[in-house]
């Protein structure tokens, strides 16, 4: 954990719903928290990070979270219009529709055009050593591993002139494990480590970025030995019934079943997870978080995630 701290460049991705934004949040807490100077950027705007750190909307420009940590939201046109200005030297006054009209007809028809603009402004603030790490609440894992190869699709497209040689820059970052590495966060159902497992195979076939580790969220606490697990089975015999009847107001069995349910939720979890371990290459580090019964919302959830991420670290 303290490796990937130490990188200048963090893609937190992951099934929708498993959560996602809540450890891309709780790295850039925990990172500005011991000192970082942060940036979290949220590619999709739907105001997520808003919610999270209980602010005002996170523009282009980024808001102050506190002295550490800064956060932003991604937006194209104000990423080409950067771009024109910084890279190709393009003077932009005003609205730039014509242009941004042409933009949208070539990236429709040319792989990686679009993506580059996202990756590009995080790679070109690596570059210029802005930050001491940005965490990048990324997109989920059907768009992730475009966006990380746009450069190198982008490259092939074009042979020539200032576009190829800023590609090859990004290129050298994002393939820099000490610099750029992604994070999958899944929990443990069907669906989530199943992508989890395809998209660990595709980042490592498709692109040059390291993978930093698989964030297992939301794992349940394994409440009862075998042997607690055989005592609570038998307070549903009759005798024992009548006992806690008299101990308990309203049924007992509400008790029981709710424990029973917990068991074989991780009992089945369990078989999710010995999946992962199973699939996944043993090289990359794997990093559970418990699941939270308090349902905490906003600031709070984030700094439990911090604190969750930082027991891992001891």
């Amino acid at each position: 954990m303290d490796s990937i701290l130490d990188t200048k460049l963090l893609f937190v991705t992951g099934k929708g719903g498993v959560g996602k934004t809540s450890v891309a949040t709780g790295l850039a807490f925990l990172a500005s928290g011991a000192g970082k100077k942060t940036l979290i950027c949220e590619v999709d705007p739907k105001g997520d990070l808003a919610r999270s750190f209980e602010c005002a909307a996170t523009p282009y420009g980024g808001i102050e979270i506190n002295n550490k940590l800064r956060a932003m939201s991604m937006d194209t046109e104000s990423s080409l219009r950067e771009y024109l200005r910084l890279q190709l030297k393009v003077p932009v006054i005003g609205r730039i529709g014509p242009v941004a009209k042409a933009f949208e007809f070539v990236s429709t028809a040319a792989p990686g055009v679009r993506e580059i603009l996202t990756v590009g402004k995080l790679l070109y603030e690596v570059r210029n050593n802005t930050y001491d790490l940005i965490v990048v609440d990324a997109s989920p894992t059907g768009h992730i591993v475009s966006q990380l190869a746009a450069p190198q699709a982008l490259r092939e497209l074009v042979k020539l002139g200032p576009v190829k040689s800023q590609t090859e820059w990004m290129i050298d970052i994002l393939g820099d494990p000490n610099k750029t590495g992604v994070i999958v966060v899944t929990t443990t159902e069907e669906m989530p480590v199943n992508e989890t497992i395809e998209l660990t195979k595709k980042i490592k076939q498709n692109t040059n970025v390291n993978l930093s580790a698989v964030v297992i969220n939301q794992v349940l606490p394994e409440l009862f030995s075998d042997d607690e697990e055989a005592a609570f089975l038998s307070l549903f015999e009759k005798d024992n019934q009548e006992v806690l009847s008299q101990n308990i107001s309203g049924s007992p069995n509400a008790v029981l079943e709710a424990a029973q349910l917990a068991v074989t939720l991780r009992r089945l979890r369990s078989e999710y997870l010995e999946k992962l371990r199973d699939n996944l290459d043993k090289n990359i580090p794997q990093i559970y978080l418990p699941y939270m019964f308090n349902k905490l919302t906003g600031l709070k959830s984030v700094k439990a995630t911090a604190q969750a991420l930082f027991d891992e670290i001891n």
